[in-house]
């Protein structure tokens, strides 16, 4: 369950630096500090698997393409700045922060009961169902 939850994660990493690496083709970006920037990106990729406490590289760089890419802010998945937690927390509403709280205590009851679990199908009930409470 575990192994699955990681590979999620960097596979929206790995959308995450794609979008990176066209932001430097498209010259929108000093391009050496760029460079500089993926291998960090990289490393984390390569370490996630491998070491728990990337995590804390993992927050600052989320946390880093915010600041350093405002233009991309919007494209950054929020499974990621949740998944990384810490700082990241600072750019999520408090509802949102609800709502994948919702999410993480149902996917803990279900480990719990060896029950499946679909993060993504769970995020949008929960989502249809928030829209439905403002309405």
């Amino acid at each position: 369950m575990a192994t699955d939850r990681l590979e999620y994660h960097l596979a929206l990493l790995t959308h995450l630096r794609t979008i990176l690496v066209a932001l430097g083709e498209a010259e929108q970006v000093p391009e050496e500090s760029h460079a500089l920037f993926l291998e960090r990106f990289d490393d984390l990729m390569l370490q996630m698997p491998v070491d728990p406490e990337s995590v804390y590289l993992g927050q600052d760089l989320m946390c880093q393409v915010i600041q350093r890419y405002p233009q991309i802010a919007h494209l950054v998945p929020r499974d990621l700045l949740w998944f990384f937690g810490g700082d990241c927390l600072h750019y999520m509403p408090d509802e949102e922060q609800q709502m994948y709280q919702t999410l993480e205590e149902r996917r803990y009851e279900a480990e719990q009961n060896d029950e499946p679990f679909d993060w993504n199908q769970e995020k949008q009930l929960l989502s249809m169902s928030d829209d439905d409470s403002k309405h």
